[in-house]
């Protein structure tokens, strides 16, 4: 009987833990939400950047209007970790399109349906270099006074739309840590990848 309770007794503590873990955390207060994603961006552009966050009950809205060409994207609340983000508005049609995709289940579906409305005219993509910033930690290291992420880390994505290894000179696989290489070579969605030297197994998607 004792041995029956001990195992009834883990199987709760079981459940109770993986309910924890399930447990969506909460969305971050619109000024503090502010603060982390303009981290994201270079300072000459932080003060005056349109910030995209997420209303108390989980919807993404504008929290601030800017008057520059950056958009800072503030964390997700259904990721773990903070990650935020800042993009040129070029690129806003792209990100948004790869987000509307994501919410309705299709992300196996995102790349090869943006690529063909992109090839129809339907979605806009900049035929230029356009840069993405991420910025991102842990839930714990996020210090909401001032939207630093201590030890946080950077990386940078520069999307250059049917590059290749030839056309740059960079390299198409990783290969030394911290050197800068062509992920999707060839495609609509070719971009240099300039990664910290330790991504601490993290991956992102865009």
């Amino acid at each position: 009987m004792k041995k029956l309770l001990n195992v009834i007794a883990c199987t709760l503590l079981a459940v109770s833990a993986s309910a924890q873990a399930k447990k969506p955390k909460p969305i971050l207060p619109a000024d503090v939400q502010i603060r982390v994603a303009v981290m994201a961006a270079p300072k000459e552009f932080r003060d005056s950047a349109t910030v995209l966050g997420y209303t108390p009950d989980g919807k993404l809205t504008v929290l601030r209007q800017g008057t520059n060409d950056m958009i800072c994207l503030a964390p997700n609340p259904k990721q773990f970790g903070v990650y935020v983000y800042a993009y040129p508005k070029s690129l806003e049609p792209f990100m948004a399109r790869g987000r509307e995709l994501t919410a309705q289940g299709k992300l196996r579906q995102k790349d090869s349906t943006r690529e063909a409305e992109i090839k129809s005219g339907k979605l806009f993509m900049p035929k230029e270099a356009t840069i993405m910033y991420g910025y991102w930690g842990k839930d714990e290291a996020l210090v909401p006074e001032t939207g630093e992420i201590k030890d946080g880390q950077r990386r940078y994505v520069v999307y250059m739309p049917y590059a290749t290894g030839a056309s740059t000179g960079l390299p198409t696989e990783p290969a030394e840590p911290g050197m800068p290489w062509l992920m999707g070579a060839g495609t609509y969605k070719a971009h240099i990848m300039i990664n910290p030297p330790d991504m601490g197994g993290h991956s992102h998607s865009h």
